[in-house]
C-alpha cells in the first residue's frame, strides 16, 4: 500500500491505534497535542515533539537560521499551551550536512534560546549528528499542568461554542509571498547564467515585501499563545477541548469533532482575517477562506467552551466565536456567507 492512500492522519491511526499503554504513569498517549504523564497526584507532565526537514518543512533560500530556530522552538511551546499547560524544558536534536559552519549553528540556536527565554523554558539537552540530506531538526518540549487543568481534544460537548484566537491564513500568505519572490530571484539567476554572467555579479536582490510585513512575521516568527491561556484562566474559563492550529483550521476542527464524537458548524463570516491576508489572497487570485481553512502554521488556539461561558469568552480580547459543536450525525460543516453548507475536509500532508 502506498502511504499516499492513507494520508498523514490515516497513517498515524494505522500505526498507533493498536498501542496499549502499559505503565500507570502513562495517562494519555498518541492522539493529542501532547502525551500526558502522571508522576504525582497533583501535577501532570506534558511531552510533545516535532520533526522539521529541510526541503519539506522549510527552505533555507529564504528562511534565516535564526528565525528557523525560533519557529522550531515556538511550535513545540504551542503544543504545551494547547493542553492548557506551561512549558518547562526543551531538548534539541539536529542533523547537519557539510555545508553548515559553526556560525550557522550558532544562529539556529540563538533563535531557539530566544523563544525559550520569552516563555521561561530551559534548553536541557539533545543530540547532534551528521546528515546526508541537509538540515534536520527534532525538538521535544516538556511541560506541566495541574491535574484538573489539562485540556484534551476529546471532551467537547454538543452545543459548546467553538472559539479561535488571533486571525487565520496570514502564515500561509506569508509563505506564498516568500515563494513568489524566490521564483523572481531564481529567474534572474537563470537569465544571468544564460548571458554568461556569474550570479555573484548581479546587484543585490530586493524582494518586494512592502505592506506585507505582518504576513512575513506570521510565517517566520509565529507566536505561541500563552496570553490566551492566561486570559482564559483569569476569566475563570476552562475549555472543554483545545488544539493549536498547525495544519489548518479545517483539519484541527475535524480532530476535535472526531475525538469528541461530535459534529460542528463553522460560519464563514466569523472566521477572523487580517487585512493583509485578504489583500494578498486577492492579489494572488486565491480564495481567502480556503487559505484560512487549509493554510496552516497559524499556531493559534482553537477551543470549545460551554454555551454558558458566552459572555465571558466574548469579552476576551483577540478571541472569536466562529461556530458551535453539534451532534455527530449532523456532520462537520462550513456555513458560507450565502447560507450554503459545505462539508469540511482535512488536508494534512500527502506523501509524494
Amino acid at each position: 500500500m502506498e502511504i499516499a492512500e492513507l494520508g498523514e492522519f490515516g497513517l498515524i491511526h494505522h500505526l498507533t491505534d493498536d498501542i496499549e499503554l502499559q505503565n500507570a504513569e502513562s495517562v494519555k498517549g498518541v492522539g493529542d497535542d501532547c502525551a500526558v504523564l502522571q508522576y504525582s497526584v497533583d501535577e501532570r507532565v506534558l511531552v510533545t515533539t516535532d520533526l522539521l526537514l529541510e526541503g519539506v518543512h522549510f527552505d533555507l533560500q529564504y528562511v534565516p537560521l535564526h528565525h528557523l530556530g525560533y519557529k522550531a522552538a515556538m511550535v513545540n511551546l504551542s503544543d504545551i499551551y494547547a493542553m492548557n499547560g506551561r512549558p518547562r524544558q526543551l531538548t534539541v536534536s539536529i542533523g547537519l550536512s557539510k555545508r553548515f559552519r559553526v556560525e550557522d549553528v550558532e544562529a539556529l540556536y540563538a533563535g531557539i534560546k530566544r523563544a525559550c527565554a520569552e516563555h521561561g523554558c530551559d534548553v536541557v539537552g539533545g543530540d547532534t549528528s551528521a546528515s546526508l540530506t541537509g538540515l534536520t531538526i527534532s525538538i521535544t518540549c516538556i511541560g506541566a499542568a495541574r491535574a484538573g487543568d489539562v485540556v484534551t481534544r476529546d471532551a467537547a460537548q454538543v452545543n459548546d461554542l467553538l472559539c479561535v484566537s488571533g486571525d487565520l491564513g496570514a502564515a500561509y500568505m506569508g509563505l506564498q509571498l516568500l515563494e513568489r519572490e524566490k521564483v523572481v530571484y531564481n529567474q534572474q539567476v537563470r537569465e544571468a547564467l544564460q548571458r554568461g554572467e556569474k550570479p555573484e555579479s548581479l546587484p543585490p536582490f530586493q524582494p518586494d515585501f512592502s505592506g506585507r510585513e505582518y504576513l512575513l512575521q506570521r510565517q517566520l516568527t509565529p507566536q505561541a499563545r500563552r496570553d490566551i491561556v492566561e486570559k482564559l484562566a483569569e476569566a475563570g474559563i476552562h475549555p472543554t477541548a483545545m488544539i493549536d492550529i498547525s495544519d489548518g483550521l479545517s483539519s484541527e476542527v475535524m480532530h476535535l469533532c472526531e475525538q469528541s464524537h461530535t459534529g460542528c458548524r463553522i460560519y464563514e463570516d466569523r472566521i477572523p482575517l487580517d487585512y493583509q491576508t485578504a489583500a494578498m489572497a486577492e492579489e494572488l487570485n486565491m480564495n481567502v477562506t480556503t487559505c484560512a481553512l487549509n493554510g496552516g502554521e497559524d499556531y493559534e488556539l482553537l477551543f470549545t467552551v460551554p454555551l454558558t461561558d458566552h459572555d465571558r469568552v466574548s469579552a476576551i480580547e483577540d478571541v472569536h466565536i466562529i461556530g458551535h459543536m453539534t451532534k455527530a450525525e449532523q456532520g462537520k460543516l462550513l456555513v458560507c456567507r450565502d447560507g450554503a453548507e459545505m462539508t469540511l475536509k482535512a488536508q494534512g500532508w500527502k506523501a509524494t
